[in-house]
């Protein structure tokens, strides 16, 4: 059987990945001073910071619609025996629901609802490719898939706010005490939502070296196979401690390093970076960390 995998441009994950798995993307929209582009395609991260620096506008998104997914899904259902969609989630964003109705008319097609964003949904759709080889039957597939979408970590350690400040997510004055203070804040995908989980405090190497620890170290409920430096741009300093920390404190077989897409460079700016990785099923999830430095 013939098992075909496609998600949104969301999942994050590098071109190489992306070829080397056979992935189609589906674009979302980025809307930047009453003009439209796609993502990935038409405009990057770097052309969002660079228009934001020059004191443009923020960016906004905007989802794939049910034609934009027909067209793709009716391509795909031709050439394939069956065809799973990985959608990122859908409290971020309409594309799931968009990508539902349109796999009403292709009884091949099978959308899930990743819960997640950029690499956390990127996990997903790399463990849908390898499910893939060797599917003897889809229903089944799809079922442990979705069941994955609970077990995905996704965490982002944010070095600067004005970016949230822009687009109506932290207050000015919030962002100014936590300048103040050098607090950088983490938000993690809980329940398919971004929710600020710690505040870390001080230089932002030093944070994030930390940052890797809570998430990584001493943990019995991590799959260790793979695991995903995922960033906006930040220094080589700061990524090498990130790296470093990953490595000292994780034990993963596979580090990727990716670069966030356009819909993280709109929400979080740059100066951003996160590890994201899959809990096993023989473990509860984590209890919450707790504020502080």
């Amino acid at each position: 059987m013939k098992v075909k995998i496609s998600s949104d441009s969301t999942c994050d994950l590098s071109p190489e990945l992306v070829s080397g798995n056979n992935i189609t993307l589906t674009p979302l929209t980025i809307v930047r001073d009453g003009g439209y582009f796609r993502d990935g395609i038409d405009i990057f991260p770097a052309d969002i910071f660079a228009h934001v620096d020059a004191g443009g506008a923020l960016c906004s998104t905007a989802a794939v619609n049910v034609g934009e997914y027909k067209n793709v899904f009716g391509r795909l259902s031709e050439e394939y025996d069956e065809v799973v969609h990985i959608s990122i989630g859908a409290e971020f964003s309409s594309c799931y629901q968009s990508a539902c109705i349109a796999s009403a008319g292709f009884p091949n097609v099978h959308v899930i609802d990743s819960r997640n964003l950029s690499t956390g949904q990127g996990h997903i759709v790399l463990e849908a490719c390898r499910m893939a080889k060797t599917c003897p039957d889809i229903e089944k597939m799809c079922g442990e898939l979705r069941e994955l979408t609970g077990r995905v970590e996704a965490s982002f350690l944010l070095s600067r706010l004005d970016y949230m400040v822009k687009g109506g997510r932290c207050s000015a004055v919030m962002a100014l005490g936590a300048n103040i203070l050098q607090l950088k804040p983490c938000i993690e995908v809980i329940d398919g939502k971004m929710q600020v989980v710690k505040k870390y405090r001080g230089p932002f190497s030093k944070c994030l070296r930390q940052y890797v620890r809570d998430r990584v170290a001493s943990r019995g409920d991590i799959v260790r196979a793979r695991v995903f430096i995922t960033h906006t741009p930040v220094s080589d300093e700061e990524f090498n401690a990130s790296l470093d920390a990953v490595k000292q404190y994780g034990g993963f077989e596979e580090i990727y390093e990716t670069t966030a897409g356009c819909t993280i460079a709109c929400h979080c700016g740059p100066g951003t970076l996160g590890v994201l990785f899959i809990r096993s099923k023989e473990f509860d999830p984590p209890k919450e960390i707790k504020n502080g430095a």
